[in-house]
């Protein structure tokens, strides 16, 4: 703990430490915020029945470190159970210490999900509600238009009425679509994707959309336009800097996480070169805004290519992950 780098890096380090030192399969250590519990680093995989200790500081429970059992143990083995219960109260100041930025990350990442879920619903009332009213309504002002005399004076008034109207609907149209990408609202993720790679395939670069599964499962309002807009301004990098031929857009579902990559065989960025810009920037806030993360390598096929690789999790977003339960903490 006292190497390293910072306060940061201590989960990571402590739950490396524990797996090679105890040869235990795993270790996961676990901040408590107000949202519920927030894994900040895990190796390996717990399994059914994992061990947990309460990481304690100025006697409240700041964190849990939980370990995996070894093959064929029904239970941790005592010596083992009081160095980890060491470890535990060891990294506590450390971790009430990280607590504050992930109180921090989880408000931010709630207030997102809030507004895209809000924005979400108003899109769909809009759309669906008041753009068809407003469309009605036109059609019954130029109905009755149309039944009247070509001399009544009442016609000029209701073609007013109806261009209003008009205009109306254009606005509502404007409004949507600043509430979020219109494709989104229309054809949902899976379709405002092979819409989007319909777009920039063509003669000089061939994009594909691939889906796994081949139906996405609903997803929160905050991941989905989070994995729309960085899939979109992927290839649109790909179109400006990469000479690329070929390119592909990959969804990937599981029960935590929707996974958003991008590759193409271009040029990539070349050695040594700055590849900070507004665009690599804004994916990697978009990821970072939600909880996720977005990673950026090239050279990723036969020394040419590159790949966007956004990570964007499921239960972070949408519903926040159940507090501690006293039960599930084991002190030893």
């Amino acid at each position: 703990i006292s190497h390293a780098g910072s306060s940061q890096d201590i989960p990571a380090t402590l739950c490396a430490t524990v797996v090679e030192t105890l040869r235990l399969p795993a270790a996961s250590l676990a901040v408590h915020t107000r949202a519920g519990a927030r894994v900040l680093a895990r190796v390996g995989s717990l399994g059914d029945h994992p061990h947990h200790f309460d990481m304690l500081h100025q006697g409240a429970v700041v964190g849990r470190l939980s370990v995996g059992l070894r093959e064929g143990e029904a239970e941790l083995d005592r010596q083992d159970g009081l160095i980890l219960s060491s470890l535990a109260s060891q990294a506590a100041p450390a971790v009430a210490s990280l607590r504050l930025q992930e109180e921090l990350r989880s408000s931010r990442e709630q207030i997102v999900t809030a507004r895209e879920e809000e924005r979400r619903r108003l899109r769909r009332d809009i759309h669906d509600g008041l753009g068809p009213a407003l469309a009605g309504l036109r059609l019954r002002v130029e109905n009755a238009t149309a039944r009247l005399p070509a001399e009544d004076t009442l016609r000029e008034a209701l073609r007013a009425v109806s261009d209003d109207l008009g205009m109306a609907i254009k606005e509502v149209r404007r409004i949507t679509d600043r509430l979020g990408p219109a494709p989104l609202g229309e054809l949902g993720l899976d379709g405002a994707v092979r819409q989007l790679a319909a777009a920039f395939d063509g003669a000089r670069l061939s994009v594909a959309a691939v889906f796994a599964p081949t139906r996405l499962p609903p997803l929160p309002a905050a991941v989905e336009v989070a994995a729309y807009r960085i899939a979109a301004e992927a290839l649109n990098n790909v179109v400006r800097h990469a000479r690329a031929s070929r390119a592909e857009i990959r969804l990937e579902a599981d029960a935590e996480a929707l996974t958003v990559t991008v590759e193409d065989d271009g040029t990539g960025f070349g050695r040594g070169a700055d590849h900070r810009g507004v665009g690599l920037r804004s994916m990697a806030e978009r990821a970072a805004e939600i909880g996720g993360r977005c990673t950026v390598e090239s050279f990723v096929h036969a020394g040419r290519g590159t790949r966007v690789r956004a990570v964007l999790p499921r239960s972070t977003v949408g519903s926040a992950p159940a507090p501690f339960p006293a039960s599930s903490l084991e002190s030893r």
